[in-house]
């Protein structure tokens, strides 16, 4: 009688205040996205976006490195490919009505920013490095590209794509890749006011804030202004709407608000970034923010390439 092997962990998941923090536990190779962890990340999301409990994701990893992209040994070894399940993935995220905070546990390549720019909010800290390193194998950042390139200002999108050179959180975040970069000591602190804060957030007002973002740019001015003119009476009229209004007048949580907070994060100014985008001023322990350290010249190992 043969018995089977129990199948490794390499994404665990936990729940608590409404969050649902989704972790990358593979560091043996620095969480690269194997079919197997991609199938555990698939199951994890599924469980988190239909988890009622549950308001917000976090997505986060073990070791030094949130994700070096995609598994070459496996890619070499004529394993599955990682288009056979990525690009769902990454769907997933996009559209996910929750909002999904990524907290970098450190460093991310090719395709592991395909998963940080489908985040709602990314989060890292300031010793971090990145780099589109595709082109280096001779592949490219062809699935990547869909949700990178709408974050990345566009000459920064070519310069880094087209090179594949590292650069810093710093950089990150005056591109549009990071929200914030901020000192290693700060990372939860950060991620916690981010989840406290949204878990004020109705949880339909968010899910139709997030596709606002990204749909109301593209449309006309005035079909724009009608548009959202509906879409904002119906809101004041919606079930969620007037409880929200009354829990205001009243001056009470909404009904949607955890009873405990997550965090007294949610009550305090959110830390302060170091530089606005387009600036590199430096951060201090009292006001974390988007330090940028001397930005690396260096290059990215093969290891770390991923589609």
């Amino acid at each position: 009688m043969t018995t089977s092997t129990p199948q490794e962990i390499l994404v665990r998941r936990e729940q608590a205040g409404g969050v649902a923090t989704i972790t990358l536990d593979s560091p043996h190779n620095r969480n690269a996205l194997s079919s197997r962890l991609l199938g555990q990340l698939d199951e994890a999301l599924s469980w988190a976006l239909d988890e009622d409990a549950v308001r917000v994701i976090v997505l986060t990893g073990t070791g030094p490195v949130f994700c070096a992209g995609a598994d070459l040994k496996e890619q070499r070894a004529g394993g599955a490919p990682v288009t056979a399940s990525f690009p769902g993935i990454m769907l997933r995220i996009w559209e996910s009505p929750k909002p999904v905070v990524c907290r970098l546990n450190g460093t991310a390549r090719a395709g592991g920013l395909g998963l940080v720019a489908a985040c709602d909010f990314a989060v890292a800290p300031v010793t971090a490095s990145f780099a589109f390193t595709e082109v280096r194998l001779g592949v490219v950042p062809a699935m990547i590209a869909v949700t990178c390139l709408r974050r990345l200002e566009p000459r920064a999108a070519g310069e880094y794509l087209l090179t594949g050179e590292v650069f810093s959180a710093g950089r990150a975040v005056e591109i549009g890749l990071l929200t914030r970069a901020v000192p290693q000591e700060d990372l939860d602190a950060t991620v916690a006011h981010y989840t406290g804060m949204l878990l004020r957030g109705g949880p339909e007002a968010l899910a139709i804030t997030k596709r606002l973002v990204r749909e109301v740019p593209l449309l006309p001015v005035e079909e724009g202004l009608r548009a959202m003119a509906a879409l904002s009476a119906e809101r004041f009229t919606s079930e969620e709407g007037q409880e929200g209004i009354r829990a205001f007048a009243e001056k009470r949580p909404a009904a949607w608000v955890p009873a405990e907070p997550q965090t007294d994060s949610a009550d305090v100014a959110p830390p302060q970034a170091a530089g606005a985008r387009g600036r590199g001023e430096s951060a201090s322990r009292t006001s974390p923010g988007n330090a940028e350290p001397r930005r690396p010249g260096g290059t990215s190992a093969a290891g770390d390439a991923g589609r």
